[in-house]
């Protein structure tokens, strides 16, 4: 048994609503509220008021002061602590009507006017738990406390703020996942319900919708539930057929690998969706496998294969005629690292791997041997998820995060092995799961 992260296995308890909130180790995926969105008075350069809030609760502020040398102003808080804030990013975010247009959160104040040197005249602390900076042109900014704490350079704070708005927690998982399951009309008619789908796609990877009637369509209205499904190459939904001259190695009744789907693209989906509608008679049981999970044991157990996936670009490449006809290339990290080294997305395609290879001749080999590495700890029975789709059956995961593969089936006599496919990015369903999480809380 490695040491990572498992996922303890999520059960659905009723809440104090009629709607049920998926919960993993006794605690539940619905998080706290978005702080509003703090909507000023009319102010004027020069000439601004102080707005006011009655009742304020927020965080106490003890002195400002302004630190010359440093080019920053000190808040210390009424609790011990104390923030640090640049000059130019305080003018450069200045709340006022001038230089912000708050129906829109959107800055007004334009980069070729702001003065990336400027100093301060004069800054202080006003009654009513404000900050308040004069600037060398008489320009009056009148800053919240709340929205100073919220927007704190601490390296703490800020790490707080990324997990909060992007949802980063993962839990890393293999063969023994209980697969968060959920029916498929609850997400589309209830908001908490929906909220739990999300917010469990995100740190698992991977849900299962039980429910959805045997016929084609039923994804667009996951898609709309969120905002609009993806449209690529293959059309903005494709269906999953053994199919006579296939122009794409899932439309044949073969063994598929595991894979992520769509390297080929610049914005490879993020997320995908799989609809049963019709099951084969024989065969096409479901793989799927953590490669976050996978990844962090290949970083473990062989830094150097680690590093050359991760830093060697693969090429690859996908021609015919679909929705359009198309002739798609890209280049890929195996394995996508963000600027600290974490693991945030993995690209393999084993079908689409072009026969270019884009690489030295001294780097070729230890290529392979790291790729066929990994692929060995993909394919160990310890990190490889089975299940059989039965129909009314759709499984959503996370593109850039699992790989899914499928065994070999024989159709039945009723009709070929059928499932609709479709994708979604990533940016609508965050987007979908902070509007959620504000609407949900807003109800409590």
């Amino acid at each position: 048994m490695n040491t990572f992260a498992r996922l303890v296995p999520p059960v659905l308890q009723r809440s104090s609503g009629a709607c049920r909130a998926l919960q993993f180790a006794g605690r539940s995926l619905l998080t706290p509220p978005l702080a509003p969105l703090l909507v000023r008075g009319q102010q004027t350069l020069g000439s601004a008021s102080l707005p006011v809030r009655s009742g304020f609760t927020g965080p106490s502020v003890r002195k400002a002061r302004a630190l010359k040398g440093e080019r920053q102003v000190e808040v210390q808080w009424g609790n011990g602590g104390h923030s640090l804030y640049p000059y130019t990013w305080l003018r450069d975010n200045c709340q006022c009507s001038a230089c912000m247009l708050q129906s829109a959160v959107s800055r007004r104040l334009l980069l070729v006017d702001l003065d990336v040197n400027t100093g301060v005249k004069s800054v202080e602390v006003t009654n009513n738990n404000q900050l308040s900076i004069v600037w060398p042109d008489q320009h009056l900014s009148v800053f919240d406390s709340e929205w100073l704490k919220k927007h704190c350079f601490s390296d703490e704070a800020r790490k707080a703020r990324r997990d909060k708005m992007f949802f980063n927690e993962r839990y890393l998982w293999g063969s023994t996942l209980n697969i968060p399951t959920m029916g498929f009309q609850e997400v589309l008619q209830d908001d908490e319900a929906a909220l739990s789908w999300l917010l469990a796609l995100r740190r698992v990877g991977m849900v299962h919708l039980k429910g959805t009637p045997t016929e084609r369509g039923q994804l667009a209205k996951l898609g709309d539930r969120i905002g609009f499904l993806r449209m690529t190459h293959y059309g903005l939904t494709f269906q999953v057929q053994d199919k006579p001259m296939a122009n794409n190695l899932a439309y044949t009744a073969g063994r598929l690998s595991a894979h992520t789907d769509l390297p080929v693209l610049q914005y490879t989906p993020g997320i995908q969706l799989l609809h049963c509608i019709i099951q084969a008679a024989e065969g096409g049981v479901s793989e799927m496998v953590d490669g976050f999970h996978a990844a962090e044991v290949l970083r473990q157990e062989d830094g150097e294969a680690f590093r050359i996936l991760s830093s060697l670009l693969v090429d690859f490449n996908d021609v015919g005629t679909d929705y359009c006809d198309f002739f798609m290339h890209n280049k890929k990290h195996t394995i996508e690292l963000d600027n600290e080294g974490q693991v945030i997305r993995v690209h393999l395609n084993n079908a689409t791997r072009d026969s270019v290879l884009d690489l030295p001749l001294h780097q070729v080999q230890p290529f392979y041997s790291a790729l066929r590495t990994f692929t060995d700890i993909l394919n160990r029975p310890e990190n490889v998820l089975t299940y059989t789709m039965e129909p009314g059956d759709v499984v959503t995961f996370d593109n850039s995060r699992l790989l899914h593969g499928r065994r070999s089936y024989v159709s039945s006599s009723s009709g070929l092995r059928h499932l609709e496919g479709a994708y979604l990015d990533w940016d609508e369903t965050l987007s979908r799961i902070r509007m959620l999480r504000k609407a949900v809380q807003a109800r409590q």
